[in-house]
Order: structure tokens, then C-alpha cells, then sequence
């Protein structure tokens, strides 16, 4: 659970967003990366304790629906539908382009869709098969980020052959610190929290969780933790070692990417083709637990007539078919990107998936809200400051929601994005709520499940 987590959340977003970020705040994206890793480990603390005492079929969008009514938890698993089935689409896309760096007479889409049929291939056998691999391909980027930090540590403060010790001079070199003051902090969070997403998708997992209490609690501990530290130290070693302007001009190429520069610094043979390789990894990694989340949230919806009931149907060894080839729909349109200039509609799908995240994550930290209200203390698993510590983080995804509407040339996909939420409500009131049965029998179940492991 803890590796599928990390499947999602290390992708895309940092191996390569992270210059996005870096031209916007200079130096000073270690704080908003610092800022982002606070925001998700409140998210994920608070999906953890709800996940722990309800680990419910659809996951936090099941308990929003609970606690905040039908409606609520309708739009959070729509729109987080949306999320897992656009990035599934951007990762192979990234995917198609890390492999033209070998053949680069190798048609876009033809990379798209030979590793879209590998994630399918994945997600359509047994949860075990799935859960083995994912951990297998998440190993390998976390092994290769250690390696990252070991290095880029030692190329710091103490220096390679041939390379002196850089020391921390670029931090405050080219205009300081905080080149763009907080302002580019700010706008920066928009970028930052990008790298983020997935960080709640172990609620998705725990209802197939042989052991969800001892699980769940134990994953989220660990994702707190691992990616507050991934995250920050190795944005601190990019622009340690890497003029920040110089990081910022980066066109996102995988020879120009801030972890393929550090890495040379210390003239590895081949160092290119080897980053090249856990990029790729990274990035189909994520891929594979976002089709993964997809298909269960789908499911769910179905299962409990918020979509298409032939979508509830599974196989023989318990996997969702149908809903899974339903959220394939991302590498389809991951295929139409690869077609029509993908560079360009890389940003417009990442605004529009940050919409959705940001508005997810907004409504899981309400539903905890009214979930300690009634609950209180029952979960064994708690969030260190409760409800204020919610408010808190609601209060820092709005202003990261102001950021992204404040960036250049992202009104209009956001605008989007909030269309998308106007099409869906429609579609609520005017068909799901006459048929919708409600979430009480899912949690039924996971009560039972629950009360039978507390025997055990």
C-alpha cells in the first residue's frame, strides 16, 4: 500500500515539473515544496484516520458522502475519477517521450499505446499480481531517488574527484534567495502541488486491504514522512548544485532535466540514458496506480448507481473489468495528445487535473471535519491536531486554488476545469439523485470486516 502511494505521487511532477516550479520561485521552491509536503501530509492524515476506522468500497469519496451528504461524496469521486484517468494519460505520454529518446524515428503514439496495453495488462489480473509489480516499479525510482539525495549530499558538503564541493552558494546567488518573493512562493504552489496527487489514493486501497487497520495506519505514517523528505532535500539539492536561473530555463528534455544535470556533475558513464530509464519507470509507475484508483472509484460509483450499472460487474478473480476499460479513457486521450502537439496540451491537462485535485482534497478535509464531529476518537489512527489542523489546511488549498486561476495563462482551462464541476452537478440532479441507493451498505460491510480483525 505504502509503494502504490508512492507509485502515484513520485512521477512526472517531480522528475520533471520540478523546473516549473523552480522558474516561479527561485531558490526558495525548497519552502514551497516544504509548504506542499505540510498540505499532503494533512490530507493524508486525515484520509489515514478515516480510511483506519472506515475502510469503505470508494474509499474517502464514500465517507464524504456520509458525512457531507450524497452530493458531496458524488462530485469528490467524479472528480477524482477525472484526476487518476487524465494523469494515467500524462504519464504515458511522458512515457512515449522518454522512449524517443532511444528511437526518436518512434512514433509518439506508438509508445503511448504499447505501455497502455502494459498498465492494462497489469490492472486486469489479480490485486496481488497488481500490488507485486507496483511495489517492484516504485522500488526502483525510490532506490534511484536515495541514490539522488546520497550524491547530491556529498557533491554539497564534501565533493567528488574532479568536483569540488559546491557548498550552498546558488542558494543565495542571481538575486537572493527569494528572487520573487513570497509572491512567487505563492504562484509556485500551484506548480508544487501537482507532484502531490495520489497522496490520498491509500484510501482508495484499503478496502481490499487483507488487514485495512494495521495497513492503512501504517502506510500513511510512512508516506508522511518519506515524501515530506524526498520531496524537500531533493529540491534542496537541485538548487544547490544547479544556478537556479539555469534550472529554470529547462525545456523539460531528459537531457535538460534537473536530476539528469545533477547526476552529470559527477561524470557517470552514460548517466543519461540510465536517469532515462527511472524516469520511464517512474513515470509508467504512476500510470499503473492511477488506472488502478480509477477503476476502483468507478466501480464504486456504479455499484452504488452514481454511473452506468454494467460498470459494476467484475471478473472471476474479483477485478472490476468494465470499470477499468471505462478509465482507459485516458490513454485514449493520452494517444490524441501524442497526435495533436502534446507538448502544448500537457499544461491545459494538468490545470484541469489540478481543479479537480484541489476541489477532492478541499471536500476529504470537510468530510474529517464532520467525521470527527460524530466519530470523535474512534479511529486507531489519529491526526495530530484534529479538526483545527483540517481548517488549516483548507485555508492553504484555497489560496493554492487563487494561485492557480492567478497563474499566466491558466484562466481559461481552469475555467474549464470549473465547467466540468457545472456538467456534473446537471447530471446529478437530474438523473443520479432519483436513483442513488445510498452508502450505508458499504459501510455495513467494512464495520463487519472491522469487528472480525478486532477477534482475530
Amino acid at each position: 500500500m505504502t509503494m502504490i502511494v508512492l507509485g502515484s505521487a513520485l512521477g512526472t511532477g517531480l522528475f520533471l515539473g520540478s523546473s516549473g516550479a523552480i522558474s516561479l520561485a527561485g531558490p526558495a521552491v525548497i519552502l514551497a515544496y516544504a509548504i506542499g509536503s505540510l498540505v499532503a501530509a494533512i490530507i493524508a492524515a486525515a484520509t489515514g484516520e478515516m480510511a483506519v476506522r472506515y475502510p469503505v468500497r470508494g474509499g474517502f469519496g464514500s465517507i464524504a458522502g456520509r458525512y457531507l451528504g450524497s452530493y458531496a461524496g458524488y462530485l469528490t469521486r467524479w472528480a477524482y475519477w477525472t484526476v487518476t484517468a487524465v494523469i494515467t494519460g500524462i504519464e504515458l505520454v511522458a512515457v512515449g517521450t522518454y522512449l524517443q529518446y532511444w528511437w526518436p524515428a518512434l512514433p509518439l503514439w506508438a509508445g503511448v499505446a504499447f505501455f497502455g496495453l502494459v498498465i492494462i495488462a497489469l490492472n486486469v489480473r489479480s490485486v496481488r499480481y497488481f500490488g507485486t509489480m507496483e511495489f517492484f516499479l516504485s522500488s526502483i525510482k525510490v532506490i534511484a531517488l536515495l541514490l539522488f539525495v546520497l550524491i547530491g549530499l556529498a557533491l554539497i558538503f564534501v565533493g567528488a574527484p574532479n568536483h569540488p564541493a559546491t557548498g550552498i552558494a546558488n542558494l543565495t546567488n542571481d538575486g537572493g534567495f527569494m528572487p520573487t518573493g513570497f509572491h512567487g512562493i505563492w504562484l509556485s504552489l500551484a506548480v508544487v502541488m501537482f507532484s502531490f496527487g495520489g497522496i490520498e489514493m491509500l484510501s482508495i486501497s484499503a478496502a481490499e486491504a487483507k488487514d485495512p487497520v494495521r495497513s492503512v495506519r501504517a502506510s500513511t505514517k510512512a508516506n508522511i514522512w518519506r515524501l515530506s523528505t524526498i520531496y524537500v532535500i531533493s529540491l534542496f539539492i537541485v538548487v544547490s548544485i544547479i544556478p537556479w536561473q539555469s534550472a529554470a530555463q529547462l525545456d523539460g528534455s531528459v537531457e535538460a532535466s534537473p536530476f539528469v544535470l545533477v547526476f552529470s556533475e559527477i561524470g557517470v558513464p552514460a548517466i543519461a540514458s540510465i536517469t532515462n530509464f527511472v524516469i520511464l519507470v517512474a513515470a509508467l509507475s504512476a500510470a499503473n496506480a492511477n488506472l488502478y484508483a480509477g477503476t476502483r472509484l468507478l466501480h464504486s460509483l456504479a455499484t452504488e448507481k452514481m454511473a452506468p450499472r454494467q460498470l459494476a460487474r467484475v471478473s472471476a478473480q474479483g477485478i472490476p473489468v468494465p470499470a477499468m476499460w471505462a478509465s482507459t479513457s485516458g490513454v485514449l486521450l493520452a494517444i490524441l495528445l501524442a497526435v495533436f502537439q502534446p507538448g502544448q496540451a500537457f499544461g491545459l491537462m494538468m490545470t484541469l487535473t489540478m481543479v479537480c485535485a484541489l476541489t477532492v482534497w478541499v471536500l476529504i478535509l470537510l468530510a474529517y471535519i464532520a467525521f470527527k464531529g460524530v466519530e470523535g476518537n474512534s479511529s486507531a489512527f489519529r491526526m495530530w491536531g484534529g479538526r483545527v489542523t483540517a481548517g488549516a489546511g483548507i485555508l492553504l488549498l484555497l489560496a493554492i486554488w487563487a494561485a492557480l486561476f492567478a497563474r499566466t495563462g491558466n484562466v481559461a482551462p481552469a475555467s474549464i476545469g470549473v465547467t466540468y464541476f457545472f456538467i456534473l452537478t446537471m447530471v446529478y440532479f437530474g438523473v443520479v439523485k432519483r436513483v442513488h441507493t445510498g452508502f450505508e451498505d458499504a459501510f455495513a460491510e467494512a464495520d463487519a470486516a472491522v469487528a472480525a480483525n478486532s477477534q482475530d
